[in-house]
């Protein structure tokens, strides 16, 4: 669950949904992409401050759910995270970058929401669960944080 980040100057919940298809939507998100992403977002978190709530794969996307700082915009963490999630998998995964032939991992767009009053974390994160195909989902990471 999100908590509040306290900084000097602010206190905030800051929570986003993003979601990222691969290149050409091709489906080369495996279990070895899996834990890539997985390894390379929790070092992410450990370098910024942003802390992934939850990650998810399917095929051909990713769900990710992240709590951020006001410091970082939406554009600011997707860049970061599709930048360095995609020169690991490349280095990593030697078959993928043979698939994906023209030397980028995603899209060049995203989708973002924020999880607010009317989307709530649970409904973001059961939709999350039951999007796509329920047996090529699979739950890479969650975190569970207590408000207060």
């Amino acid at each position: 669950m999100s908590h509040l980040v306290r900084k000097s100057y602010n206190v905030s919940i800051l929570v986003y949904h993003f979601v990222c298809p691969a290149k050409y939507r091709r489906a080369v998100i495996d279990e070895t992409v899996d834990q890539v992403l997985k390894e390379v977002c929790l070092e992410i978190a450990d370098r910024y401050q942003v802390e992934f709530l939850e990650i998810g794969t399917d095929k051909d996307h990713v769900h990710f759910l992240v709590q951020s700082v006001p410091t970082y915009s939406p554009t600011k963490i997707i860049t970061m995270i599709k930048s360095l999630t995609a020169r690991e998998v490349f280095a990593r995964v030697a078959t993928v970058k043979k698939q994906l032939w023209g030397g980028e991992f995603w899209t060049d767009g995203y989708y973002v929401s924020t999880v607010g009053q009317h989307t709530t974390e649970g409904v973001i994160r059961q939709y999350v669960k039951n999007q796509g195909h329920e047996k090529d989902y699979k739950q890479l990471h969650a975190q569970q944080l207590n408000l207060f």
